[in-house]
């Protein structure tokens, strides 16, 4: 899948940080780096197991183990809107032994729907990399009467609030709330805990419709179980040929993309977070972990940790933009 950021990121290229990490791993850094890790690190997700960042920390978590040959351990925080897997990350030791797996959510489009933050996304994070970033599904329940966006718009124009849309996150409720401005109507936000849970209320027709992370739904819709009505992306997804884009689908600015970064506690040694940046692009270059993200509908991506920031820049003002436009309500 063709990545398509901002022109400023255009430097951004499949792999492009393996190059750099190679570079830079013939570079002497201080002995406390050198010798960095030598026990076990712990990756923190501020999500339920099963939604995409899980996922990708999971993927990445099994392969620097193996580089390291030192255990690493997923520790799942959902819940708060991400703050409480936030807040777990920020009040442990900054040693880079524990390490942030968050999403857009964590670290943009929070700031753009908060009032007030109890964390400021681009000060108390050291960047460390992107990792993955791909569209979402608009999924429905596989009995529903809604075989295409068209028949689930025109019904929600008859019945203005009647119906409803699970949300796994904040950044979730903004697709979903984008959705409803760009196509004309008015549905209802049932929050869940994490994207698996939301899936998980579309399964049980307790909710009409979500817009979810594809990679978490992708084979439930090929096996039948959900109903994908859209592809949030200017092409189709290979592993759903049947499935619409968003332009087919009758939204096409309806690009709506998760993305998932690695990120530190601030206070972090600049060494440490340089070489963790080195076991990631490792990691990223592996085969494992590209074949991973072949199967997915997802863009392996590696970054510069000055990348990842402005990046985080950038989204936090097109969303901030975007929740101004639909007037979305500030929590």
């Amino acid at each position: 899948m063709t990545t398509t950021l901002s022109p400023s990121r255009r430097r951004f290229t499949l792999m492009a940080g393996a190059a750099c990490a190679a570079g830079l791993a013939g570079l002497p850094l201080p002995t406390r780096a050198q010798a960095f890790p030598n026990r076990p690190i712990r990756f923190i997700v501020p999500f339920p197991s099963g939604s995409g960042t899980d996922m990708t920390a999971r993927i990445f978590a099994k392969k620097i183990g193996d580089l390291t040959g030192q255990g690493v351990v997923v520790e799942n925080k959902p819940g708060g809107n991400g703050f409480i897997g936030v807040q777990t990350l920020l009040g442990a030791p900054a040693d880079g032994y524990t390490v942030f797996i968050g999403s857009n959510s964590t670290l943009s489009t929070n700031a753009a729907t908060f009032r007030k933050l109890p964390y400021d996304p681009l000060t108390d994070f050291t960047p460390i990399t992107l990792l993955s970033r791909g569209p979402c599904l608009i999924i429905v329940p596989a009995n529903s009467p809604y075989r295409t966006l068209g028949e689930l718009v025109a019904d929600a124009h008859k019945r203005p609030g009647a119906l409803n849309y699970g949300t796994g996150s904040v950044s979730y409720t903004l697709y979903s709330e984008w959705l409803n401005e760009l196509s004309h109507m008015k549905t209802t936000g049932v929050p869940y805990k994490g994207a698996g849970d939301a899936i998980n209320g579309v399964l049980a027709a307790n909710v009409d419709f979500a817009v979810v992370d594809a990679s978490g739904a992708i084979e439930l819709v090929k096996s039948g179980k959900l109903r994908a009505l859209a592809f949030t992306a200017p092409q189709r997804s290979p592993l759903l040929p049947n499935v619409p884009n968003a332009s087919e689908a009758g939204v096409p600015d309806f690009l709506a993309y998760n993305w998932v970064a690695a990120a530190v506690s601030a206070k972090t040694p600049a060494p440490v977070a340089q070489r963790l940046g080195e076991l990631f692009a490792q990691a990223a270059g592996s085969a494992e972990v590209k074949d991973y993200y072949q199967r997915q509908s997802t863009s392996l991506i590696v970054s510069t940790p000055a990348e990842l920031h402005n990046y985080q820049k950038e989204e936090i003002a097109r969303w901030k933009r975007l929740a101004a436009l639909a007037k979305i309500e500030l929590l």
